[in-house]
């Protein structure tokens, strides 16, 4: 078990069904879209990050950023940690068949997969040290064409995706993901693969 300071918000039951059985904190479930019009849930979140900040673990897909986005617009976004998973096509084993858009979700990641993500939003240490390596910036971003140009768009999501990231990843929180785990030598590395690849 890992034990973390920060209560988790996972959409569904199942979702935190498989988180207890990894890490050791409160897990509260939004009970999907529900948790627009739950008011009381919505101040229980409010309470928990306010007293002791929050992770928010939705799935890769709309309905995980569409929730995700809603938490972020009624929590102050200094008590937030966004840990995200990545997209991995698939069905869930208790369901008949796969998901609208045929993403996995965090009930359906193993616990390396929800391990990384956790070290890379700086939620877990992990084996990599930043320390002497440079911060990636945006004017990194813009250089390299992640943002601000015509292709942006594509190359994020291509890079997203070398990184086992969300595809829907916006870029502000790609970089704060980047800079939690990655030196610049290994993000620059990144990038020459994905811009070979696309040539």
């Amino acid at each position: 078990m890992i034990k973390i300071n920060e209560a988790v918000i996972v959409e569904g039951k199942y979702d935190k069904i498989k988180l207890s059985g990894i890490l050791d904190t409160v897990i509260v479930e939004t009970d999907g879209f529900a948790i627009f019009k739950d008011k009381e849930k919505q101040r229980l979140i409010r309470y928990l990050a306010e007293k002791r900040g929050i992770i928010i673990m939705t799935d890769s897909d709309s309905a995980g950023f569409k929730i995700r986005s809603f938490l972020k617009g009624i929590i102050d976004n200094d008590n937030i940690v966004n840990v995200y998973i990545p997209d991995i096509y698939g069905k869930e084993k208790r369901k008949t068949e796969m998901s609208k858009e045929g993403k996995l979700g965090v009930e359906g990641m193993n616990v390396q997969i929800i391990t990384e993500a956790l070290e890379k939003a700086g939620v877990i240490c992990s084996e990599n040290n930043n320390a002497e390596s440079r911060e990636i910036t945006h004017t990194d971003f813009f250089e390299d064409g992640i943002s601000g140009g015509e292709n942006s768009s594509l190359i994020r999501k291509a890079l997203a995706k070398e990184l086992n990231l969300p595809e829907m990843i916006s870029s502000s929180s790609l970089l704060k993901i980047i800079n939690s785990y990655m030196t610049y030598e290994d993000y620059k590395l990144a990038v020459r693969r994905i811009k070979t690849f696309h040539k």
